[in-house]
């Protein structure tokens, strides 16, 4: 896992990309640690940068920008390709040969063997840039999950990329702010691919690969893989046996490193799940846990559970309130794109990289897939309110309180507006308020982007599934996964997101996948036998901190009067906001503040 970056511009010459791309790299260190390497194409002016974070083939060969076919390939890469071993078999007999233990020697033959088919054969999570120095080509790709972040910026003939948008502001002409994206954190929670915060920098889609001609700066995209719903598994049984199976060797695969590796786990079904699994593999398992002093938030009794059932060496941390106002700060400069969270992703990774652990698993992915959260349930309504009159509507959303003034989203007949009512923050009218704009031009931004497929065609659970998985989770928690774990120079791995278990996942029919008494039924159901009682039957908690409280201090509050929050820290106080809505407000008027 590691941090990326690069740069062309031919009217720029090659020793000055350089520097620029160094600056880049210096960003990023934080997210590569270990080594940093650079690779100058002079005679066609550009440059990639590494940052390396070393978990598979510690020693020096796995050094990056690293060469293939006696340099006609070129390559830097984030990631980790868990299907490597039987790639570089399956190449090996098509007699190629290696000289490392490295997965990215792996994707660098790969495709000098089959070319850009190359891509769909990949297990993993990644985001890498590839020049072919012979075809002059320079080619962005990223996994199909969308797991590891990848932007780029094209702009007169120029090519720029990075692992983060932060390392863009290296780069003259390439800092501009996009004035829009405070409307679409206000209204997301997070910014909704493709927003950034910068104009002319965008994330390349998940499963797409970016060809660049040096030549003539010419680009080609093109998707290689696309996840679908296909409801073909209609045997429960089958379904079962498939997800124990599927899951258990994403674990396996995922447990793969010459590093120390643990599990992240909170005591809910999904990284209990994980843990369980990965404790058949190790002997000694990792795992690491936060807990609280207030019983309402904490897990610590369902952690000690399966802790008992574990060969494990667990890392247990008590946070508290002091600990919290401590490392906001540092949370929030962590932060690359805002969002309304990830601060407990931020803490549990600090205590990873404490316990000496560059991966953890996680257990992401298990309620996006398996119907864990209340959309589940209220996607029905959603899509019977959403046939109402506007007008209707708006008088309803007018009427209501808090969450159900969201209904006026609906007044969107379209994907985008039945996710806001089921997740948005702030309702048009509010947005305006925070942003002193008025509520037209609010509207108006939120019909530009993000462009939404119409999925009313799948059943109305699976729609529900799609949202949380391409909005909710690409947006919120991978983003969160990536950017506060590589902060400390830790790496997430999500086997719930595995290709083969994302197949699987897909093909299972709704009335199986979703039927119970119980949410995620069916993954309780596969693994109850490997579980204590108490994990699965009991009631879900979301892995939370106790935010209201400790954002309402009043040591907290004294801390918000250059911010000019005091109104809405009001608001929190009283509990007319929830405490994300707050902290969304609070990041944007911090930046203006700054």
């Amino acid at each position: 896992m590691c941090r990326i970056a690069g740069l062309l511009n031919k009217k720029i010459p090659a020793a000055t990309l350089t520097a620029y791309v160094s600056s880049m790299c210096s960003t990023l260190k934080h997210g590569g640690p270990d080594d940093e390497g650079m690779y100058t194409n002079a005679a066609h002016n550009f440059v990639f940068g590494h940052r390396r974070l070393s978990i598979i083939d510690l020693s020096a060969n796995g050094h990056q920008p690293m060469f293939y076919k006696d340099g006609r390939y070129v390559i830097t890469y984030n990631g980790e390709l868990y299907n490597y071993p039987q790639l570089k078999e399956a190449l090996k007999k098509e007699g190629f040969h290696f000289t490392t233990a490295c997965d990215t020697e792996v994707i660098l033959a790969a495709y000098a063997a089959w070319g850009t088919n190359a891509f769909e054969k990949f297990s993993g999570m990644f985001a890498f840039a590839l020049a072919d120095n012979l075809l002059n080509e320079i080619i962005l790709v990223r996994d199909s999950a969308g797991i590891k972040p990848l932007y780029y910026s094209l702009h007169q003939q120029a090519l720029a990329f990075a692992s983060e948008v932060r390392a863009f502001n290296c780069i003259p002409g390439l800092q501009q702010k996009n004035d829009k994206w405070p409307v679409y954190l206000l209204a997301y929670g997070h910014l909704p691919e493709p927003v950034t915060t910068h104009k002319n920098i965008l994330p390349l889609q998940k499963g797409t690969y970016l060809v660049y001609k040096i030549n003539d700066g010419t680009v080609k995209m093109k998707a290689f893989k696309k996840y679908t719903f296909l409801e073909k598994i209609d045997d429960r049984n089958e379904a079962i046996s498939l997800i124990r199976q599927t899951l258990e060797q994403s674990v396996q695969r995922h447990l793969v490193a010459n590093s120390p590796i643990g599990v992240f786990l909170s005591g809910g079904l999904d990284s209990s799940v994980i843990a369980m699994l990965a404790g058949k593999h190790v002997s000694m398992l990792n795992t690491v846990s936060l807990y609280f002093d207030d019983s309402r938030y904490s897990e610590k009794k369902y952690q000690d559970l399966v802790k008992q059932n574990l060969s494990c060496s667990h890392h247990q941390h008590l946070l508290t309130e002091q600990d919290f106002h401590n490392y906001l700060p540092e949370i929030i400069s962590a932060m690359d794109l805002p969002g309304c969270d990830g601060i407990n992703t931020w803490v549990i990774s600090k205590y990873a990289k404490e316990a000496g652990l560059k991966a953890v698993l996680s257990g992401v992915g298990g309620d996006e897939l398996y119907g864990g959260y209340p959309s589940f349930e209220r996607i029905k309504t959603a899509a019977l309110l959403q046939m109402l009159p506007d007008q209707l509507l708006k008088s309803i959303g007018a009427l209501s309180r808090r969450q159900r003034r969201r209904i006026v989203y609906l007044t969107k007949k379209n994907t985008a507006g039945r996710y806001l009512f089921l997740r948005g923050q702030f309702i048009p009218a509010d947005i305006a308020k925070n942003l002193d704009t008025t509520e037209a031009s609010v509207w108006k931004i939120l019909d530009e982007e993000p462009c939404l497929p119409d999925i009313s065609h799948l059943s109305l659970k699976n729609q529900a599934s799609w949202m949380e998985t391409n909005m909710y989770m690409q947006n919120q928690l991978l983003r969160d996964a990536d950017v506060m774990s590589m902060a400390h120079g830790v790496e997430i791995r999500v086997p719930f997101l595995d290709t083969a278990f994302l197949d699987l996942s897909f093909k299972i029919q709704s009335n199986i996948k979703y039927a119970g008494l119980q949410g995620k039924q069916l993954l309780i159901d596969t693994f109850k036998d490997i579980l204590p009682e108490q994990i699965w039957n009991r009631p879900k908690m979301g892995f939370a901190f106790p935010f209201k409280a400790w954002l309402s201090s009043d040591r907290y509050k004294v801390s918000l009067n250059k911010h000019n929050v005091s109104d809405i820290h009001s608001d929190l106080v009283t509990g007319k906001i929830h405490w994300s809505q707050f902290f969304t407000v609070f990041l944007i008027k911090s930046q203006a503040a700054a």
